[in-house]
């Protein structure tokens, strides 16, 4: 069943998507880790992350809302492309694309041939802080991540690591307070991705058969809409 939500739910519910490669909450084997060893990982982990030139991988995505009693799983592909550029599909064929590109994001709906798009030099306030969030994702550096994010915790469960990440920015805490992400100790590839709302409402995607550094067509963020389409910006003026 296909559900419409209103613009700033949408947006909210493709957010999760950009950060794509940020956070973890899990234990390590009971235990959270602390001090020298927590540093080390996290830091081998964003070492990592600069020979990611290109990421793909097909996930199942698990939303939580209050409006429902069980939660609604679905499946997709991502695609991401340094230093910023992120593709979603969720569906297959694709119900909902999401475009992160340079300059804005676009929602594509090809069924209803609706696009909603979000230029980042149109948002303001709180929107803007949260559109900001979109950048974190494969961060190049520690100082580019604590920009953003406060580590909160850094714990361990065999052979996967999982981060927590606070919003430094007040306007984005009210609309997004904590992030998770889950990474392999061995290979260092994203595992998932949990963003918590701050209506309760909560979005996991389970990240599997990931590939890195495959050459992806330039036309995958720049998508083509032909004049059938009707584009909106829900956020304008705002």
């Amino acid at each position: 069943m296909n559900h419409v939500y209103p613009a700033p739910a949408r947006l909210a519910r493709w957010r999760h998507f950009f950060m794509e490669a940020l956070l973890v909450y899990q234990l390590v084997h009971g235990s959270a880790l602390h001090g020298a060893a927590g540093e080390a990982l996290v830091s081998r982990w964003l070492s990592a992350q600069t020979n990611v030139q290109t990421w793909t991988a097909a996930f199942t995505q698990t939303r939580t809302l209050k409006s429902f009693t069980q939660p609604l799983s679905s499946t997709g592909q991502v695609w991401f492309a340094a230093p910023n550029l992120f593709r979603w599909e969720l569906g297959k064929p694709a119900q909902t694309i999401a475009v992160r590109a340079a300059e804005e994001m676009l929602v594509i709906y090809p069924r209803l041939k609706r696009v909603e798009k979000y230029p980042f030099s149109d948002t303001k306030g709180q929107w803007k802080e949260t559109l900001s969030l979109l950048e974190a994702g494969f961060p190049g550096s520690r100082v580019e991540l604590e920009s953003r994010f406060k580590i909160a915790s850094v714990l361990i469960q065999r052979d996967v690591c999982d981060m927590t990440l606070v919003p430094k920015s007040a306007a984005a805490r009210r609309m997004m307070p904590e992030i998770k992400i889950a990474f392999g100790t061995n290979d260092f590839l994203l595992r998932s991705t949990e963003l918590r709302f701050a209506d309760g409402s909560t979005m996991r995607n389970d990240f599997h058969a990931a590939k890195v550094n495959e050459k992806f067509e330039d036309a995958l963020f720049t998508p083509f809409l032909d004049a059938s389409y009707k584009v909106v910006e829900p956020l304008r003026g705002k």
